[in-house]
């Protein structure tokens, strides 16, 4: 007998065992998830609520509450306690070993474990903890009041299983219950680093703050401006894609430094409000806005919203500061008319500074830059030769020369640096991996970004032609036809193959290429994710073919197919 007493409590504490390492492998994805979305609590309910059913609510979950309710109120008076014990056990163990639904084979952006991610995780396992002793506590005060059963179990399986599978359902909402908890809390810190922030520039009064803005190309122009100023100057400039609150202030907090003639950041927005908070950070000398584009138009709600809210910036801009605007851009130009109290400094055909004799191909780019006088004489030309891969970047090129002109730096000098310029990371980059030609555009596709890749991708001779993407996001009411727009123009050129990423979302581009009218037989493979793609490659291609990498989801995207 006491073989069998420690056999079947064994097999509940196994039980227990096997739940609470679920809740923690489910734990620690839904963080993933939370830091993906960037912390934000409206995003992170609505990634939930498209994966309800896939991630958050399992048919586990459900079916497990079946086989309890069926044990309890139709066995329960057939079967000893112990035999229920057992039966709930087996079920728990065949459907919740397993945690494949919450590990991925690889992470493209692993779970990075910040002060934040620590301080939310951390909280949340302390409310799991009070949760399972609780409940622990309370399944042993029930088994007491069972007597038959006293001598088999130390606590109520029935009791014990059902809270279990409640706690383990109750995961992702914690995440979200502890993020408005702690809110307070992040907001505090927040400040904290806002106001060190502040503080610090106010001791550099001598330092120039350049400031960009726009749906797209802002990094890529920050980029231009930065390699453009330091070939005379000491600058400091946020890395990557640095474009939130928090971003901005590590930089200035931990790598501005006194001897720094110029800081330049690179200001994102998803919502309304975005651009003033970050100007209250740093409130820009020099104010760089690139273009309005669709980029986010699913929390923006309309392209005028957007044009708004990059407007910010011009009237945010320093009295008397410089504002350089993209001219060919109608929403942009607009924007010249918001002060009266600052230098507008207009790019593009209808402004001072513009591009000639254009010339784009596999090699880079190359065009005469043009400055012009205010009655349209030419000032000063220069022929600028370029690595970087697209006609978009000659807009980039010129915003950043119009910004390096204003600090005296010579044409002669734009054209060095234009020339030494490598491309930026994930943005148009060439590459050459295992004889094949790879054009990695993987960061944040957009309409405009994804006609040119797919542009740059044609102009290359010789070997076969590849495309692979899940196409783009976060365009709201118009993702759908703006991925069938792109869709289409892969059909009308010369490309080879499609490996689309993702069934249900590339459906449009699908049907985009399908009703190109100069489609030339192009072959479509739809796959499940990147890594099927590449496995697709790996098999297809050859010695000297080109594959673009048109667009790279965030894990977040990957769960939603």
């Amino acid at each position: 007998m006491e073989f069998y007493t420690l056999f079947v409590n064994g097999l509940v504490f196994l039980m227990i065992a096997v739940f609470i390492r679920h809740s923690l492998y489910r734990l620690r994805f839904f963080l993933h998830m939370f830091q993906q979305v960037g912390y934000k609590k409206n995003e992170m309910r609505y990634w939930l609520s498209a994966n309800l059913f896939s991630k958050a609510l399992t048919s586990e979950h459900l079916f497990y509450n079946l086989v309890i309710l069926i044990v309890l109120y139709f066995l329960a008076e057939r079967i000893t306690l112990t035999a229920g014990a057992v039966i709930i056990s087996i079920f728990t163990i065949f459907w919740f070993t397993g945690t494949n639904r919450y590990k991925q084979e690889k992470e493209k952006k692993p779970l990075v474990f910040t002060p934040r991610l620590k301080r939310l995780g951390g909280f949340i396992l302390i409310i799991l903890t009070a949760a399972w002793y609780i409940l622990l506590d309370l399944g042993t005060i029930t088994i007491t009041m069972r007597d038959f059963a006293a001598p088999f179990l130390n606590t109520d399986p029935y009791l014990l299983s059902f809270g279990l599978v409640i706690i383990d359902m109750f995961v992702p909402a914690s995440v979200l219950i502890a993020a408005w908890i702690l809110h307070p809390v992040e907001t505090a810190i927040q400040n904290k680093f806002k106001k060190q922030a502040r503080n610090k520039l106010a001791t550099m009064p001598g330092l120039a703050i350049v400031a960009i803005t726009g749906s797209y190309g802002k990094t890529s122009t920050k980029f231009v401006i930065d390699a453009f100023l330091k070939e005379r100057m000491n600058v400091c400039v946020t890395p990557g894609s640095f474009n939130t609150p928090m971003g901005i202030c590590k930089v200035i907090n931990n790598n501005l430094e006194a001897s720094h003639d110029v800081l330049i950041l690179e200001m994102g927005a998803r919502y309304e409000g975005n651009i003033k908070e970050l100007c209250e950070i740093a409130r820009p000398d020099i104010a760089v806005i690139t273009n309005v584009g669709l980029s986010h138009l699913e929390t923006f709600g309309s392209r005028e919203a957007i044009a708004r809210e990059k407007s910010t910036l011009a009237r945010e801009l320093k009295y008397g500061g410089i504002l350089v605007i993209n001219g060919d851009d109608p929403q942009v130009k607009a924007m010249s008319k918001l002060r009266n109290d600052v230098s507008v400094i207009m790019t593009g055909m209808d402004g001072t500074i513009r591009a000639m004799n254009i010339e784009t191909g596999p090699s880079g780019t190359s065009f005469m830059i043009q400055w012009l006088n205010n009655d349209g004489a030419i000032q000063e030309q220069e022929m600028i030769q370029t690595q970087l891969l697209g006609s978009h970047n000659i807009q980039n090129l010129l915003l950043g020369s119009a910004v390096a002109r204003h600090f005296h730096i010579r044409p002669q000098t734009i054209a060095l640096a234009a020339a030494k310029m490598k491309p930026i990371e994930h943005r148009l980059e060439l590459k050459v991996r295992n004889g094949l030609m790879v054009i990695d555009d993987a960061f944040n596709s957009n309409p405009v970004g994804a006609k040119n890749a797919v542009d740059v991708l044609s102009s290359f001779r010789g070997g076969r032609k590849i495309i692979i993407t899940p196409g783009m996001i976060e365009l709201g009411d118009a993702e759908e036809e703006q991925n069938r727009i792109f869709g289409r123009h892969i059909g009308n050129a010369d490309i080879d193959l499609a490996i689309l990423v993702g069934e249900k979302r590339t459906r449009p581009i699908y049907e985009g290429i399908r009703s190109a009218e100069n489609q030339k037989g192009i072959d479509i493979k739809i796959v499940r994710s990147l890594f099927e793609a590449n496995d697709i490659l790996a098999q297809y291609a050859r010695t000297g073919d080109v594959v673009l990498y048109e667009n790279d989801l965030p894990d977040s995207y990957e769960t939603v197919n």
